[in-house]
């Protein structure tokens, strides 16, 4: 992040760990177990986080909980403001969704427009049964009637700051830490 200025560490790698463990667990008692679950990832740091939930789910229940990846470029309301020409990753979901409760999973929840654009990309692909959302640190500030079922971390922040999520996957290192912009 250019001009970026890190304050305070929120979360070190233990902590994210635990998170997501944490999370696993909820995960599976609100859903009474994890058959018909499926676990959605938001490009990009919400897909390692989605394919960490399922390992760790996968290590309590013994079940391979299927893994999807979520692009919600073309989705976002505010594509036609934007000054660059977007890259399309590409959605990957190899599972029928309907029927499914499938979990959203991000790295912070903030205005809630990201995952407004997410649910009409959900929606697009099928029916699901349910939709629920997880994220590692939601920050407030909602612009949108949307609320995490999941969070690792309730951060209260300023609209000045930045919540910066690094993952090992993407980043070199786990870490969550707010900051400003200089």
């Amino acid at each position: 992040m250019s001009n970026y200025v890190k304050k305070n560490i929120l979360m070190d790698a233990d902590a994210i760990r635990r998170a997501i463990v944490r999370i696993s667990h909820e995960i599976i008692e609100r859903n009474k177990g994890v058959e018909d679950v499926i676990l959605v990832g938001i490009r990009s740091r919400g897909v390692p986080m989605a394919e960490r939930l399922a390992a760790a789910i996968e290590k309590i229940e013994n079940v391979k909980v299927p893994v999807g990846m979520l692009d919600i470029t073309l989705y976002r309301d505010d594509l036609s403001t934007l000054d660059y020409n977007p890259v399309v990753h590409g959605t990957e979901i190899d599972q029928d969704m309907s029927g499914k409760t499938v979990i959203l999973v991000d790295d912070v929840l903030y205005t809630g427009r990201t995952i407004r654009a997410a649910l009409d990309a959900i929606i697009d692909m099928g029916r699901p049964k349910a939709v629920q959302l997880a994220v590692l640190i939601d920050r407030g500030h909602r612009e949108l009637p949307i609320r995490a079922d999941f969070a690792g971390k309730n951060v209260p922040t300023s609209k000045k700051e930045v919540v910066n999520v690094q993952l090992v996957e993407q980043d070199g290192v786990d870490e969550v830490a707010i900051g400003e912009y200089a």
